[in-house]
């Protein structure tokens, strides 16, 4: 593989490109480097490759123009160039960005294939948005910390791919058998001595038994995981013996649920109605039955149907009695366990007493609409997420044409309609608590 390296500091990569592994690389001719200096590509005297960027602002910005003369003459072509241009072409051109595309092990193997890589290092506050327009880049981004520039984001990417190329690594199965390769974090290691200051090796590796070592390493794979980093859970590939053992790993931990922190009530009054004006809407069994059994799938604390209408409220009194007591229950027990959840309130505010008195803590009040927020505080799934680990949340959805504007003025903050980027935002309640629900705690919390 070639990989030629543009970089304002060639002299950065003179340790890491020739240290162990990459060093042996080299030295094989598994891997060729070139590094390339902007600056030699410059047209004055200075060789200037930065100035300060049109419409104000801290800092310098790289030129496209030596970049540009460099990568043509990689390219092959016309320009003249100072210094010989890199061997064997550029292939892959990649610019190393805070917005591009995330590095991962998929992306790392993509690379690994490619028989010509270029890595464009940026500096300063980055580089002359033009050099894109006129020279298609491939953006790749190593994460969201903030770098002097592009050069330790460029070795990542380098190791990450080298690594793979056949012959590499020596033992071809230690390139794929680590973090990430199969979308979980890897088991723990250990080697001599046996006992080191009173700490043993764990029993089933001096077993001599394969497959119960492989059994092991695949369930500290899967706990290591689940413990520091679940969101990748939600991507990896699982069987469902895995899925079984996650399910009684969380369960037998004790593993922290957050949807008991999340309370959800659907308000019937006051909302807006179909005149444009607020008032008053009637329940629906569906409604009733689907948000009870998504509040249960979810493990939310509670569902909490607001309606100071006395008719509506006998009505849901006698749909919940048939399912917890009656005939429905003895026939449908899951259906008995989701409805057991539903609770009435006249008002939100006594629905906010009740959760208050049960939780010892006031709840957050969130509200849901497609409409214009009004000044109110937007909030997204993560933030709702990071709420519940500090409060109980009382999570509000409106029937009719929403809730009225003053339950959503006394809301701590509104989440963002579901839809946002459609011009069509219009899902049934129901169908919008399900999205909801899933958006905020997922299969996780």
């Amino acid at each position: 593989m070639q990989i030629t390296i543009f970089t304002l500091f060639p002299e950065w990569f003179a340790s890491p490109l020739s240290a162990a592994l990459l060093g042996k690389a080299r030295e094989a001719g598994l891997i060729r480097f070139d590094l390339v200096n902007p600056r030699d590509w410059t047209q004055d005297r200075h060789h200037t490759v930065d100035d300060r960027p049109y419409g104000g602002g801290p800092g310098m910005v790289m030129m496209a123009e030596p970049l540009i003369r460099a990568l043509r003459a990689g390219e092959g072509g016309g320009d003249a160039a100072k210094t010989s241009p890199p061997r064997g072409g550029l292939g892959r051109v990649i610019l190393l960005s805070a917005s591009g595309r995330p590095l991962t092990q998929a992306l790392a193997r993509e690379l690994a294939t490619e028989p010509a890589l270029t890595l464009i290092c940026g500096r300063y506050e980055g580089i002359d948005a033009r050099l894109g327009e006129l020279r298609p880049l491939e953006e790749v981004s190593v994460g969201e910390a903030v770098l002097n520039g592009g050069e330790a984001a460029a070795m990542m990417v380098i190791e990450a791919a080298a690594r793979l190329i056949p012959g590499f690594m020596g033992k071809e199965a230690s390139g794929e058998d680590e973090s990430f390769s199969a979308g979980l974090l890897e088991y723990p290691h250990y080697t001599r001595p046996e006992v080191f200051e009173g700490h043993s090796v764990p029993e089933t590796l001096l077993s001599g038994d394969h497959a119960r070592i492989r059994r092991w390493r695949r369930e500290r794979s899967l706990g290591t995981t689940l413990e520091r980093r679940p969101d990748m859970l939600a991507e990896a590939p699982l069987s469902d013996a895995d899925m079984d053992y996650l399910r009684a790993q969380s369960l037998a931990g004790g593993r922290e649920r957050l949807g008991r922190n999340l309370h959800c009530a659907l308000v019937h009054y006051p909302v807006w109605l179909g005149d444009g004006k607020t008032g008053a809407t009637s329940l629906t069994n569906l409604d009733v039955h689907d948000i009870a059994r998504c509040s249960r799938s979810y493990g939310l604390g509670s569902f909490t149907v607001v309606t100071p209408l006395t008719d509506q409220r006998r009505i849901l009194e006698t749909l919940v009695a048939h399912w917890t007591e009656g005939a429905g229950g003895v026939s449908n027990p899951d259906r008995a366990e989701a409805l057991g959840m539903v609770g009435a309130a006249f008002s939100i505010e006594e629905a906010l007493n009740r959760l208050e008195e049960r939780t010892g803590q006031r709840p957050a009040l969130v509200g849901t609409s497609a409409r214009d927020a009004n000044g109110s505080v937007r909030m997204t799934p993560g933030e709702v997420r990071a709420l519940l680990r500090e409060r109980p949340v009382l999570l509000l959805f409106g029937t009719g044409h929403g809730m009225a504007p003053e339950v959503l003025d006394a809301c701590d903050g509104i989440m963002r309609p579901l839809r946002w980027m459609d011009t069509y935002n219009h899902l049934p309640v129901r169908g919008a608590v399900a999205v909801t629900l899933d958006r905020v705690l997922g299969d996780l919390y």
